[in-house]
């Protein structure tokens, strides 16, 4: 069992939390056992007290009968605390580089399964082409050089806009999140909400400390959802010196979607999509960055050019690399409870009738 001492270094621990904090709301059935526990009959009826030789004297045991159901209570508040999950955050770094904070701003809207890009010898989606860019400017692939010390985050947007992602160095992470992005499944979430997905990027690169700021928004469409407008948007990235990057993923025509056949099978069929260039080159030009048609990889190269020449600044990320958990003396100690509470009401403190 751990001592006082112990327990008072783990509670002022700067890394002390939970894991599953909503579980301490059981700790209020605590009072609920305690009173189950102690309205059990403790009495026993008598014709006359003068048969007991009773004076009205209370006992030591009768003023220690609470304590069977008091330990019940407490042991059911620290079951609640040890499944709210105490821990303690172990290995801490403060990582410090010099590098750039970016937002990437992805659409994922359905006009991004247009398969008028092709990989290799077949078609690909244009969302599918994005996740490579956005993939290849983090990691250097296709010649490129690696963004190990930039900040990253990641906010994608159809109807709505989602902050997938925080500013970090940790891009293996980034990554894995960026390979769920998907378009929408629902026609009520689908949509082009330019400029909520970029005043969201703003709202996340506003707050860092760094000397240089930027914004890669990467879309295909026109902007037709949300309540910021994308022009809005950009005035708000340039009032905080956070430079925008737009990147406009195919061409305005027909292109081919993905349509699902009754019998299963999934044909190609064309429709007719639109690429807004003009708010991108605006949205660009008002926050001091630049417009690229990314049509190939050709585009990205010059994004990664253009940035590899800002301003670099110190960026931190306090990582808590892993966690020291402290439910089991919790739960020990819960245990050894019940087990007192069950001796002294089967022994000493027994109640009758029984």
């Amino acid at each position: 069992m751990p001592s006082i001492a112990d327990v008072v270094a783990v509670l002022r621990h700067p890394g002390f939390g939970f894991a599953e904090p909503w579980a301490l709301a059981l700790v209020a059935l605590a009072p609920l056992v305690y009173a189950l526990a102690s309205g059990l009959p403790s009495s026993v009826a008598y014709s006359s007290l003068s048969l007991v030789g009773a004076r009205g004297e209370r006992s030591l045991r009768v003023r220690l009968a609470w304590v069977p159901a008091a330990l019940l209570a407490l042991a059911t508040a620290l079951l609640a605390v040890a499944l709210a999950g105490p821990r303690t955050g172990d290995a801490v770094t403060r990582v410090e580089r010099e590098g750039i904070a970016i937002a990437m701003v992805v659409d994922r809207s359905g006009s991004m399964e247009a398969r008028d890009f092709v990989r290799g010898d077949a078609s690909a989606s244009r969302l599918d082409v994005v996740k490579q860019i956005f993939r290849d400017f983090v990691t250097g692939g296709d010649g490129g050089a690696p963004r190990d010390d930039d900040l990253i985050g990641l906010v994608a947007f159809a109807r709505y806009a989602d902050g997938l992602c925080p500013l970090t160095l940790d891009h293996g992470n980034l990554l894995a999140i960026l390979g769920d992005v998907a378009t929408p499944t629902e026609p009520s979430e689908d949509g082009t909400a330019i400029g909520e997905g970029l005043a969201l990027a703003v709202e996340r690169l506003r707050r860092q400390e760094t000397a240089s700021k930027v914004a890669i928004l990467l879309t295909d469409g026109v902007s037709n959802a949300g309540e910021i407008d994308p022009l809005q948007a950009a005035d708000l990235a340039a009032q905080y010196g956070i430079k925008v990057y737009a990147i406009g993923a195919g061409r305005s025509g027909f292109a081919p979607f993905p349509v699902r056949r009754p019998d299963g099978r999934t044909t190609l069929q064309r429709a007719r999509v639109e690429m807004d260039e003009l708010t991108l080159q605006r949205i660009a030009q008002r926050t001091g960055g630049r417009y690229f048609h990314a049509t190939d990889a050709d585009g990205l190269r010059q994004v990664v050019d253009e940035i590899g020449r800002l301003e670099r600044s110190e960026v931190a990320e306090v990582r808590y690399l892993e966690y020291e958990h402290h439910f089991a003396p919790v739960v020990a100690a819960a245990l050894a409870c019940a087990g007192i509470a069950a001796l002294l009401g089967a022994t000493w403190l027994r109640r009758l009738p029984a």
